[in-house]
């Protein structure tokens, strides 16, 4: 997978200070469609037809796999995206899905607001190595 994300880099005008001033749904509203690319994009690989990568997708991204994401890297995590983390985890949702606990929902949130925010300050490096590790943490996607 190539190194880098710049190719979708087409917000302008965020630096740290103006990213931390977004609401941490927002954030996570972004990170999901950054998480999800990168699911696609690992599970794309796989010779299956549309409807069979929907559903593989689907496996991925649920918040119950995104809740094991998180625990599984939550220790390699730097202070500052613990914090991000935990802003996303504590935001005030509307909604809950069907047939997920709060706990794995408020925890996916969390970390969409992480891959949300990495994106928003260009560290595709660093979400890749995120996503690696999740990868790795569940045998490979």
């Amino acid at each position: 997978m190539e190194k880098s994300l710049k190719f979708l880099k087409i917000s302008k005008g965020y630096d740290e200070s103006s990213i931390k001033e977004l609401s941490p749904l927002a954030l996570a509203f972004l990170g999901d469609s950054v998480y999800e690319l990168l699911v696609r994009t690992t599970i794309l690989n796989k010779n299956k037809n549309p409807k069979k990568l929907h559903i593989e997708t689907i496996n991925y991204v649920k918040a119950s796999s995104q809740a094991t994401s998180i625990e599984n890297i939550l220790e390699s995590l730097t202070e500052e995206e613990t914090a991000v983390f935990k802003r996303g985890r504590n935001a005030k949702s509307h909604t809950v899905p069907k047939n997920q606990s709060i706990s794995d929902y408020r925890n996916a949130t969390g970390l969409e607001c992480l891959f949300g925010y990495l994106y928003l300050l260009d560290r595709s490096d660093r979400i890749l190595e995120l996503f690696e590790m999740i990868t790795e943490s569940r045998g490979r996607i």
